[in-house]
């Protein structure tokens, strides 16, 4: 094609919805004008959150229309109702990875290859962010680039893409530079990472018991949200990933449940057994989350701050892991830090260690739990509490597989 199409934020809006609904939910596509107008003013996957009203959207896609980039059908079936259709991908001539990040990088602004490798999830599986890259870099190397890197600026941890289809708003440009990139917790690799989350607890984990043991006669919140659990569970196992000394397990079954712990240090597991020598604890890894040896599957997954390490692009395939082995009707419930920022620290108390915490955003959390296939979610966001010395705000989520 000769030129690039030159999109103002109204038609970027509409023809990355469009992209966007073909791909997810392709059984209802091409939209209607109402549907349309909702995918526009959704609130998850978007940035900015907008408003736009019908005759605003049936506005820019006549314009669309009348530019070759979107074209106005009928209905195959029932009424004859009017549908629009976007052909933006055939006219850039785009191939599938490249049509999924240019979705994204239209509907949602300047971002780094570890968010985009999250956020189209739904849209192309790419293996690593090293793909990611590779594609954006395909892309900025046409005879006319569709996407630009920009330059690393205060604030940022890692350079962020735009694409070249028309102006970023001013103040979405600005929010790109403060935010943070969640991947470089596992710039070294995951493998390194993971070594250095389990000799950190290992090393801790006695001091770790002593301090936080019972950490719950302080948290009304949290006791309130572990009774649901027990009683949703109403006898059913419950598995407590990320288990630590077993303090949070004891607490569910001392109210009756059938709960395991699970954690990946093997110095936690130890001291939950000889803290807690009636109940069951294992080594073990998340990610390859397994079902109860005497049942189709967990009433309750339990992922009380064991997500706290990881990077954004893990969180789709952690996630989807824990929700597997699941019965149907069953919960997941995450308990993690919230924020936009990757934290650093070399002592837990009083040992020396190197870890990363990563704060997350509870709507990004939201929207992954509902990719995963849970329906449902509900989340809470508590301000930290002082004379615990916290200095994070809490994220409580509980997201419920179909019946």
């Amino acid at each position: 094609m000769s030129g690039l199409p030159v999109l103002d934020v109204e038609e970027q809006r509409v023809l990355g919805s469009l992209l966007e609904k073909q791909a997810t939910v392709p059984a209802s596509y091409p939209l209607t004008a109402n549907a349309l107008r909702t995918a526009c003013n959704q609130t998850s996957n978007r940035d900015p959150v907008v408003d736009y009203d019908q005759g605003t959207v049936e506005r820019v896609a006549r314009g669309l229309r009348d530019r070759e980039l979107l074209r106005i059908v009928w209905a195959d079936t029932g009424r004859r109702t009017l549908k629009y259709h976007q052909i933006l991908d055939e006219k850039l001539e785009l191939a599938d990875d490249e049509r999924a990040l240019i979705t994204v990088l239209l509907l949602r602004g300047a971002q780094a290859p570890g968010e985009l490798r999250t956020r189209t999830e739904r849209l192309h599986k790419f293996d690593d962010r090293t793909d990611v890259e590779e594609c954006l870099r395909r892309m900025a190397a046409r005879p006319e680039p569709l996407v630009r890197e920009l330059e690393r600026r205060a604030g940022q941890h890692d350079r962020r893409w735009i694409h070249l289809l028309g102006p970023i708003p001013e103040a979405e440009a600005a929010a790109a530079v403060e935010s943070v990139d969640r991947d470089t917790v596992i710039a070294d690799g995951i493998e390194a990472r993971d070594a250095r989350v389990r000799t950190a607890y290992d090393s801790v984990a006695t001091t770790y018991a002593d301090q936080l043991l019972d950490e719950l006669d302080e948290l009304p919140f949290e006791r309130w949200l572990l009774d649901r659990v027990v009683a949703h569970a109403n006898g059913r196992p419950i598995v407590e990933v990320g288990s630590g000394p077993g303090h949070v397990t004891a607490y569910l079954a001392d109210r009756d449940a059938d709960v395991t712990g699970l954690d990946v240090s093997p110095e936690m597991v130890a001291e939950g057994r000889r803290r807690f020598p009636h109940l069951r604890f294992e080594i073990g890894d998340l990610r390859r989350l397994g079902r109860p040896p005497a049942s189709s599957g967990w009433s309750a997954v339990l992922a009380w701050y064991s997500l706290i390490h990881l990077a954004a692009s893990e969180l789709p395939d952690a996630i989807a892991a824990l929700t597997r082995p699941l019965d149907p009707g069953g919960w997941l419930v995450l308990a993690l830090h919230a924020g936009e920022e990757v934290r650093h620290t070399d002592n837990l108390l009083g040992h020396e260690v190197d870890l990363d915490y990563v704060l997350h955003d509870p709507t990004q959390i939201a929207t992954l739990v509902e990719a995963a296939g849970l329906t449902n979610p509900e989340w809470y966001l508590r301000n930290p509490i002082p004379t615990r010395s916290e200095t994070t705000h809490r994220l409580y989520l509980i997201a419920r597989t179909p019946s």
